[in-house]
């Protein structure tokens, strides 16, 4: 098989460096299945390589490696040459194209923003960006109002604005990025607050007194020696006149059943409807 031949630079195309592969097209969709067919489609790719590469350098600065953007470009370029088909009557870069460039932008749309966005959404955004830019430059860098975008955008106001708040959703900034430009500048995770445990402490001091006043005197008194006055179990059992084992026992089992009882109780309440309100009198 011969080596592919590049057209002359006086053909007009828009690619200078385009290889002439139309014969191992032809030769290609003539063999069956195996390594021979898969040869010729590798030496296609090859050949149209540079052309995916510009491709790919079209979207740089856009967040993203050259390499890896290329390596995407590569992979619509591979894709391109598995379903091209001569006989629609079409020149290969036509087809192979679209392919490379809607393959670097799935890319973009599955792999580059850190939230997901559905697609439509994503269309919308762009859309609202463009125009945004377009019309900053008309009404002297000034922000052009939801009005003035959807006029220019042809989307109505509704989508302007779905497509301003996906404006942010494409990379997320960092909890450690800092809030001030000071020295003693705080980040974003200085301002987020956290769950206080007192408010817990409260709620289950409140659940258990009503479970603490249904005790009998001993276990109640017992509870109180040990949990409000501090003493330990062998002060309690000297001052009740028991063993130490007998104390142990009875706080621990007094406490468990304190714990089933107000777990029960919490169940109960979070089955509870919630209670109608009045209505609301003139």
């Amino acid at each position: 098989m011969s080596a592919v031949r590049f057209r002359a630079k006086h053909a007009r195309h828009p690619h200078d460096d385009a290889p002439d592969t139309a014969a191992h097209f032809e030769r290609i969709t003539s063999l069956p299945d195996g390594p021979e067919k898969e040869e010729l489609r590798q030496e296609v790719v090859r050949a149209w390589m540079p052309m995916a590469d510009r491709l790919a350098q079209r979207f740089r600065n856009r967040g993203e490696n050259l390499e890896d953007l290329q390596q995407v470009a590569a992979l619509g370029l591979v894709k391109a040459v598995a379903r091209y088909d001569p006989a629609r009557g079409c020149a290969f870069e036509s087809f192979a194209v679209p392919t490379i460039v809607g393959e670097i932008k799935r890319h973009f749309r599955d792999y580059m923003w850190d939230l997901h966005v559905p697609r439509r959404v994503q269309e919308l955004r762009n859309r609202v960006r463009a125009s945004s830019r377009e019309l900053a430059v008309t009404l002297d860098d000034r922000s052009p109002t939801v009005a003035q975008i959807a006029e220019h955008s042809g989307l109505s106001q509704e989508d302007v604005v779905i497509g301003m708040e996906a404006l942010e959703s494409y990379s997320a900034l960092s909890l450690d990025a800092e809030l001030s430009k000071n020295e003693d500048g705080y980040s974003l995770l200085d301002t987020l607050g956290a769950t206080e445990p007192g408010f817990d402490r409260v709620t289950y001091r409140e659940a258990v007194k009503p479970q603490l006043r249904n005790l009998p005197e001993r276990e109640r008194y017992i509870l109180y020696l040990r949990f409000f006055c501090d003493m330990t179990q062998s002060s309690i059992a000297e001052q009740l006149g028991i063993s130490q084992m007998h104390v142990s026992r009875l706080i621990s089992r007094t406490c468990e059943r304190l714990h089933r009882e107000v777990e029960a109780e919490v169940a109960a309440r979070a089955h509870e409807p919630a209670p109608e309100r009045a209505p609301m009198t003139v």
